[in-house]
């Protein structure tokens, strides 16, 4: 018979051992496609597959000979970042707005903004396309930061309100008392109190721009073609080369998987901001 303390132990034991199954099982895959990147085609198909190989280079040096690896990932950068601050522009004013000056709208409005997402881009590509190649945004950096903005804001716009709504009203209305223009009340009341969220939701912006695929293929051949197109040209009419796909996925997914490891704590904090009261 277990006594209270061991019955405690026992569940942090197995509650534990539950959160690393969990961990292992989402890893898996990254953790098998940086194996099978230092395969060789032969090793790649291998069956049963094999755990333990002679590693070799040779994907890594062969995409390095046939592609411009930096081109890509300086178009990724520039396109993600770019869409993140001009999102980030248009939803912090949209989210204060509706945040201090809800009307009865305003939770309709959120939620239709919402809807959106659930949209499946092909149902719009066409139209889309269409306005592109008439303005001249096709295979541009500016025609993906203007699609990619449209396609992340309004979860920016989301998550923004909501930090705001915790914020309490009556800091603003001192602000105010003070003097504070719309303007001054954003930029030295509600920035520096919501800068945590805020981050967060610059990070999401950047990861979710960094791993959009749909309209990079579909808007852009060389020019302005990110990481994701990089990836999808490896996946040729003659078949998969796994290994050599592997490397270039690995290459691909290396800078923001980094990038979140190092602000995860932030992530997290900003994700979970206003969970518990």
């Amino acid at each position: 018979m277990l006594t209270l303390k061991q019955g405690r132990q026992l569940q942090t034991v197995l509650l534990g051992a539950l959160a690393w199954l969990v961990a292992l099982t989402i890893f898996f895959p990254i953790f098998w496609m940086l194996l099978t990147s230092f395969k060789t085609e032969i090793d790649a198909f291998a069956t049963p597959p094999q755990l333990f190989f002679t590693p070799t280079l040779e994907n890594y040096l062969e995409i390095d000979e046939r592609s411009d690896y930096f081109h890509f990932a300086w178009n990724s950068v520039v396109v993600s970042f770019g869409s993140t601050l001009l999102g980030m522009l248009l939803a912090v004013p949209a989210a204060y707005s509706m945040a201090f000056f809800e009307t009865k709208r305003t939770k309709s409005t959120l939620l239709w903004m919402l809807s959106t997402k659930m949209l499946p881009p092909v149902g719009v590509l066409v139209p889309i396309y269409l306005l592109f190649k008439d303005a001249g945004l096709l295979d541009t950096k500016t025609g993906l930061v203007l699609i990619y903005t449209l396609i992340n804001l309004p979860i920016m716009v989301w998550m923004v309100y909501t930090y705001f709504k915790e914020i309490p009203k009556e800091i603003l209305e001192a602000a105010r008392l003070d003097g504070a223009t719309a303007l001054q009340e954003i930029y030295r009341v509600l920035l520096p109190i919501s800068k945590g969220g805020l981050a967060s939701t610059v990070l999401l912006s950047l990861i979710l721009s960094w791993n959009e695929a749909f309209w990079s293929l579909n808007l852009t051949a060389s020019s302005a073609a990110p990481l994701t197109a990089l990836v999808a040209s490896y996946s040729s009419p003659e078949g998969l080369f796994w290994a050599k796909l592997s490397a270039v996925s690995t290459l691909a997914c290396a800078p923001i998987l980094i990038f979140g490891w190092l602000s995860q704590k932030q992530l997290v904090r900003g994700l979970s901001f206003g969970a518990v009261k």
